[in-house]
């Protein structure tokens, strides 16, 4: 085939389909250049199609070094002035319960800023798209970094407790449980034997740490459930859970308990090793 030269509306089209069906970049710019494509006009094509620097589809180039996080020490931390007691700390996985991390009006003010914008909740797929998952029944909604005071002074202060940048954080997130919902056993970070791991870690790189802040107390279940460690953090409003998982730990599988009666609001920070931008 001789030399290509289109970038035609159906070209993006094939690439982010090839890319959501869990080709990573690698696959993709092969695929291209077998077809007539040079390297550097199929590498410039596909950065442009997925929003992604040009340099970052080089597999020559490696990734900058990642930072990890820096687990809260007990007894007591004071992050963006607001003073939390580390309640309970286990080493595998690093499972940290912090006490009043977030203010009860601070609370609330998520809970309400979040409501009507609820939706069904997705996961991200390897591809660094989202997908509806039947493992997660809830629905939740992204405030986007820095939206309003609130969520900038959040993100701060759950920055300060893992000891990163700002700018490592994901989106805040938020979710709505009701009786019976429920987010099956899981991990947060990404497999790096999937294909797609170098698509959707482009951004960011890998996950590192998760902190879950819980909105409301429940009136019956919704805790969350590490069964690889046999451990059961309870959910209480004001109180935070953070947890590490360096290096993929199997140790760090949990799972979000059903909700028995009432109803639970959290909000959810992923950090990534490097900036999310």
């Amino acid at each position: 085939m001789g030399k290509q030269t289109s970038n035609t509306n159906s070209l993006r089209e094939w690439i982010l389909t090839t890319a959501r069906d869990g080709h990573d970049i690698d696959m993709i710019l092969l695929m291209m250049e077998r077809a007539g494509y040079e390297s550097r006009q199929a590498r410039k094509i596909v950065a442009k199609t997925l929003n992604r620097p040009a340099v970052a589809l080089d597999v020559e180039v490696k990734p900058p070094a990642g930072k990890l996080p820096r687990h809260p020490e007990p007894p007591m931390q004071i992050v963006g002035g607001q003073r939390t007691e580390v309640s309970v700390c286990i080493d595998t996985p690093p499972i940290r319960v912090m006490e009043h991390l977030l203010q009860d009006d601070e609370c609330e003010q998520l809970i309400e800023l979040a409501r009507p914008r609820l939706d069904r909740s997705l996961t991200v797929r390897q591809d660094g798209g989202n997908q509806v998952d039947e493992a997660r029944t809830s629905r939740g909604m992204f405030f986007n970094p820095g939206e309003s005071p609130l969520i900038e002074r959040i993100d701060a202060r759950m920055a300060e407790l893992a000891g990163l940048p700002t700018s490592h954080g994901e989106g805040l997130q938020v979710l709505h449980y009701l009786p019976g919902q429920q987010y099956e056993p899981h991990f947060d970070w990404f497999d790096s034997s999937k294909d797609g791991f170098k698509l959707v870690t482009l951004k960011g790189g890998q996950r590192v740490a998760t902190i879950i802040m819980y909105l409301n107390t429940p009136a019956g279940g919704g805790g969350t459930h590490f069964p690889n460690a046999g451990v059961t953090v309870t959910a209480r409003r004001g109180s935070a859970l953070y947890f590490a998982y360096q290096h993929g730990d199997q140790a760090s599988l949990h799972a979000g308990l059903p909700v028995t009666e009432g109803e639970k609001w959290i909000a959810t920070k992923w950090l990534r090793e490097r900036p999310f931008k």
